[in-house]
């Protein structure tokens, strides 16, 4: 036995094996605290306080369950969630083929199950081929017209052929007793209903025999029917001492509760109705439409937060058709509901685009329509995506649900998902995110998501496969940390193929950074650029943040924090990201922050380290000075240094700072390739030193932005001359808003046609230019010495 002593010294992993099996409650918001192992407490405020770390702290604990049962454990709380998923395409097919011995069946049966994805989909799930292969090898002997293409279609067939089973099993040759036995099997089938019904909206998927007995089951008289309810001869040792029992699936439980409903429905039984609708319905009873009725349910199940109603509102609604009335009509004594009726609840499924309700909630409905063989939205969406004038047709809510089910389903993976090109509203838009699913690239900036939307993208991130390579929710404001965790727990599946993620101004804080630095922590992460610029993540952000970006498994090559709040005092934790090894940094942008000279010497001093590889680094708006640029050239003069790409623009570095900056430039080890000065307070006096930079033989530079300085005239007479020279590489120089006139343009001019001149853009935009000196570069274009492309 472990005493408190030993518990205090171990690091202790607790398994708690099926938590949907149980019926423990967990109540988060009670404030009795159990902190001590010898403290004697019931099992759920035990379970509870082990979650929340009040009792035993540093163990670790893994809880398997359903999504149903796992959502009463607030997000908060979880750092990691795995989805276990079923079947693959190909094992579904090996599935199918090793069950029947008869190739040509097998083929037929596969060939069936393709043509409707709504069961293909569904075969994913073992059990359900297990149900769709029991009714196929009983329907394609009989040589039956109409193969069942519905799931409401295929579970009343599963429940006909098991009745038929039981029926030979225990009454062979006696029809009068079949009969009998088939009203029995009805009142049975209606018990098992009662049953699954009063359960399924608990989340109750695990029975007592007072469960049973309760809705007037005999327990023998249920498991005549094996393959509909079975007994686990299981008994808990500590949580109980009882055997339970439950559905074969849990999708059974969900049919046999929408049979009872409408067999509720059919016989005016309007209590059962209320307590599941509420007393707000009870105020139609006098009259309860079956539109109406269809109505509330739908509106119930689409509140819902996690789904659990919406395969039993889709049996609810395939359930009412006359063929599947016909299917089980003689079995439960049903008689069909009037096409006008059905037609009404047709119509107002439509009509549920004036709802906003959850991106994978929506798509119920479009599920509800095809379960009641309308496929009149999915024909327009069709022709939809058919046609050439996307952008002119306006999608409802409805068309988007049904956009995002096909879109989604399609067998094709879509390369690029830009909800900006689809001509819908906002929350039309937000019903496209399933889609997400199945494409590559999802472009969602701008889209109003928040953090509830992050559930559907991290299960996204987690399917097998997940397709999902580049994702941008940047501008969506109300994403925030909570929103952060969730696609975290997607980061970290090892399903995960994500290899960028913007998150540019989504109100984020310090708070996400300790999730994202787990991410990148994860063996599995494949996160190769991650964008967080323009939130409030200030120094302790980064802190965290460093924290996963020095980790062994991280292969994080480009990190953006513009404008987030920073100091120098965060360079310390990036610098030691750079010197790490591996050090996989090729890109950092620290722009818009207030890193000041102190924040640069660190950085400096890192980017001279053996271990760093960056190649790009951006500080523009820094609050820089010229004390900064003697540390920034001992990098340019580092024989360690990889740096190719240097912004500095908007800082107030002057020329002296430019000319300790060219120092750099002329050295042996200098690799630079691209130098942006804009609007750094320089005059003429720098382009001397920049010529003589230009004129070097060792300089690699290829790219030079003087923008929105002082030079006048007489700074590009300086600067030509490095231009003219043979050493010079220069193939980009921009000079926009530099004060320079028709003068200018006669050095440019000569510079250009020198041979051999590599300049290929030029850009004077801004500038006091006259017909003249226009004129002069134009002649210079039609030279066959000038390479010039791009002229501004």
């Amino acid at each position: 036995m472990l005493t408190a002593e030993m518990l205090a010294r171990c690091k202790v992993l607790l398994i708690f094996d099926g938590l949907d099996e149980s019926r423990v409650l967990l109540d988060f918001q009670n404030n009795e605290v159990v902190s001590d192992v010898t403290q004697t407490s019931s099992v759920s405020m035990l379970l509870i306080h082990l979650i929340k770390r009040n009792l035993l702290p540093s163990a670790l604990l893994w809880i398997t369950s359903r999504p149903a049962a796992a959502n009463q454990i607030p997000s908060s709380y979880v750092d990691r969630v795995t989805e276990v998923r079923g079947f693959t395409d190909t094992q579904k097919e090996e599935y199918f083929s090793r069950r029947f011995n008869d190739e040509s069946m097998s083929s037929k049966i596969i060939s069936h199950i393709k043509a409707s994805r709504s069961l293909y989909i569904m075969c994913h799930i073992p059990v359900f081929c297990w149900i769709t292969a029991t009714v196929l090898e009983h329907v394609f002997p009989a040589d039956q017209k109409e193969l069942p293409r519905t799931l409401t279609e295929m579970y009343s067939h599963f429940l006909l052929v098991q009745t038929k089973r039981k029926m030979q099993k225990y009454n062979k040759g006696h029809e009068i007793i079949k009969q009998e036995m088939m009203q029995t099997d009805g009142e049975v089938l209606l018990k098992l209903g009662r049953l699954a019904f009063e359960h399924l909206e608990k989340g109750n998927i695990m029975f007592y025999q007072e469960d049973l007995e309760q809705c007037g089951l005999d327990v023998r008289e249920a498991l005549v029917f094996s393959g509909l309810c079975t007994e686990i001869f299981k008994r808990e040792r500590v949580l109980f001492q009882k055997t339970i029992y439950c559905f074969v699936h849990l999708s059974i439980q969900e049919f046999l509760a929408a049979v009872y409903m409408v067999h509720c429905y059919l016989n005016k039984n309007i209590e059962v109705l209320v307590i599941f609708l509420g007393e707000e319905w009870n105020t139609n009873c006098n009259d309860p439409g079956l539109d109406n009725m269809l109505s509330k349910v739908v509106e119930k199940s689409v509140n819902s937060r996690n789904g659990h109603l919406d395969l039993f509102v889709r049996f609810l609604h395939g359930l009412l058709l006359e063929s599947n009335h016909h299917l089980l009509g003689g079995l439960l004594g049903w008689t069909a509901s009037s096409p006008e009726s059905i037609q009404k609840a047709i119509n107002n499924l439509k009509k549920m685009d004036a709802k906003d309700i959850s991106p994978d909630r929506s798509i119920n409905v479009f599920h509800c329509l095809i379960e009641m063989n309308d496929h009149s939205v999915h024909q327009e969406i069709q022709e939809y995506l058919q046609s050439g004038n996307r952008s002119k047709k306006k999608l409802s809510k409805t068309h988007c649900s049904a956009l995002a089910y096909m879109l989604q389903m399609s067998e094709e993976v879509l390369d690029v998902l830009d909800l900006k090109k689809y001509n819908a509203s906002g929350d039309g838009r937000r019903r496209l995110l399933p889609a997400v699913r199945n494409c590559r690239n999802a472009r969602l900036s701008y889209c109003g998501f928040s953090d509830s939307h992050c559930e559907v993208l991290s299960s996204a991130l987690m399917s097998n496969p997940s397709h999902l390579q580049e994702l941008d929710l940047s501008e969506n404001d109300y994403v925030l940390d909570s929103g952060v965790k969730l696609l975290c727990a997607g980061l970290e599946s090892p399903n995960c193929r994500l290899e960028i993620l913007r998150l540019k101004n989504c109100s984020l804080s310090e708070s996400c950074c300790d999730s994202l630095a787990s991410a990148l922590k994860s063996p599995s992460s494949h996160l190769r650029e991650l964008d967080l610029s323009n939130n409030y993540l200030k120094d302790p952000g980064v802190k965290l943040l460093s924290e996963g970006l020095e980790s062994p498994h991280c292969r994080l090559e480009t990190l953006r924090l513009s404008c987030c709040r920073l100091s120098e005092s965060c360079c310390a934790h990036v610098a030691s990201v750079m010197k790490s090894n591996p050090s996989h940094m090729r890109d950092l942008d620290l722009s818009n922050n207030k890193i000041k000279d102190l924040g640069v010497n660190l950085l400096s001093a890192a980017l001279q380290s053996p271990q760093c590889r960056l190649k790009s680094l951006r500080l523009d708006r820094c609050g820089l000075t010229e004390n900064c640029c003697t540390s920034v050239a001992s990098v340019l003069k580092s024989d360690h240094s990889s740096l190719r790409e240097l912004e500095l623009s908007y800082n107030d570095l002057q020329d002296s700072g430019v000319k300790m900056l060219c120092e750099g430039l002329e050295s042996p080890h200098c690799r630079l390739e691209a130098l942006r000065l804009r609007s750094c307070w320089l005059s003429e006096r720098c382009c001397d030193s920049l010529a003589s930079a230009l004129m070097s033989s060792l300089s690699s530079l290829r790219e030079l932005d003087l923008s929105e300085n002082d030079l006048q005239d007489s700074g590009v007479k300086l600067l030509c001359a490095g231009l003219e020279s043979p050493q010079c590489k220069l193939d980009t120089l921009r000079l926009i808003s530099c004060q320079v006139t028709d003068d200018g343009c006669t050095f440019l001019a000569t510079a250009l046609k020198f041979n051999p001149s590599y300049l290929r853009a030029l850009d004077l935009s801004n500038n006091s230019l006259q017909e003249s000196g226009i004129k002069l570069l134009s002649d210079v274009l039609e030279g066959s010495l000038c390479k010039l492309v791009t002229l501004r």
